[in-house]
């Protein structure tokens, strides 16, 4: 397939285009707007491949969008651009109402309109597959699941605008004939993950000897995805998926943050030892907690794995040690974001 990828510079997106390239063999079309969280130096090892072409563009540019459907001829297209960070979202909300809902109403409208001028025969396979959060659900209490059926009620602006944009996305099918895929995962990690997210920022702040900050008192749950899981399941949704249909992806990992620093500053303990011989955890410190901090999301993932039969491959237990061998061996990639980009300071206080 020739698969036009929006925000395929970023974390998952760029864990997705270089699987298409390398192991499925399909031809990317990567357009990202290249912000603080795009990096090209994940995707070195197939800039040079024949299948993988890059084009900078923002989603909320009409002109942008028509070119790269003009110059392309998707076959289908995964929608990962988005701003994703909550605390970005405290500090700066209306970025992600422009990215987010602007556009994404932008794509929609021109992914209609190619869509509408294919020949019939390129509609019947013609997918938009939309990337989302299970954030949008909003906070559980011990014993729920997200479905597939849970009312939206987010918390953040960024939770907000994604779910804006998938009413959006469902609009546009219901409108329009415009033939989507709605995914929502949980909490991803893996390799090519930017700092300020949970587990690199631990993982960074230990290597450098800094305090480990936990929010609150650390019992908030989330439900732990490995990214090349997320990336399975995501191929699995756009080549088998019903249209209009939304699927809940999940880890089957639910664990407290507390927990999740304590099992980093263990792994890290052997595998990268402070040099002065004291545990990692000394280094943990409670701090005050985000505003409207959702406290448990779960996913009840039935729907795809009976439907099509996705499970994720890796335990937390596996993921995690893979993970965090990554950034133990790939100083460069993280180093430059250091020196350019973020210094792992915290994001979105209220004052």
């Amino acid at each position: 397939m020739k698969i036009l990828v929006t925000g395929g510079a970023g974390f998952i997106g760029g864990n997705f285009v270089l699987k298409q390239v390398l192991q499925e063999g399909n031809k990317i079309l990567n357009f990202d707007k290249l912000t603080y969280a795009g990096n090209l130096d994940t995707l070195k090892d197939v800039e040079s491949h024949p299948d993988y072409q890059f084009i900078q563009g923002d989603i909320c540019q009409r002109s942008d969008v028509k070119k790269a459907l003009s110059q392309f001829h998707p076959d289908v297209i995964v929608n990962f651009a988005a701003e994703s960070h909550v605390d970005r979202s405290i500090d700066g909300p209306f970025e992600f109402i422009q990215t987010n809902i602007v556009g994404t109403a932008v794509l929609l409208d021109e992914v209609n309109n190619y869509y509408k001028s294919m020949p019939a025969e390129n509609k019947e396979k013609f997918r938009f597959l939309h990337v989302s959060t299970d954030e949008v659900y909003g906070s559980l209490g011990d014993n729920d699941y997200f479905t597939e059926e849970t009312a939206y009620d987010p918390s953040s602006p960024y939770s907000a605008s994604k779910a804006s944009s998938d009413h959006l996305v469902r609009a546009w099918n219901r409108t329009f004939d415009l033939p989507v895929l709605i995914t929502n995962c949980s909490n991803n990690y893996g390799p090519y993950q930017f700092p300020e997210k949970l587990i690199p920022l631990m993982i960074l702040n230990c290597m450098s000897d800094k305090p480990l900050p936990v929010y609150g008192k650390g019992d908030n749950v989330r439900d732990w995805l490995y990214v090349e899981d997320h990336c399975d399941a995501i191929y699995s949704v756009l080549t088998n998926g019903g249209i209009g249909s939304t699927y809940n992806i999940g880890g089957n990992n639910e664990i407290k943050n507390i927990d999740i620093v304590k099992i980093i500053c263990g792994k890290m303990d052997k595998l990268s030892p402070r040099t002065n011989g004291a545990k990692y955890e000394e280094l943990i410190t409670y701090v005050a907690d985000r505003p409207g901090h959702d406290f448990r999301y779960a996913i009840d993932a039935s729907k795809i794995e009976n439907k099509l039969g996705w499970l994720p491959k890796e335990s937390f237990e596996t993921g995690i040690e893979k993970t965090i061998r990554w950034y133990l061996d790939n100083k460069e990639w993280w180093e430059s974001i250091q020196n350019n980009t973020y210094q792992q300071e915290r994001l979105g206080v209220v004052n």
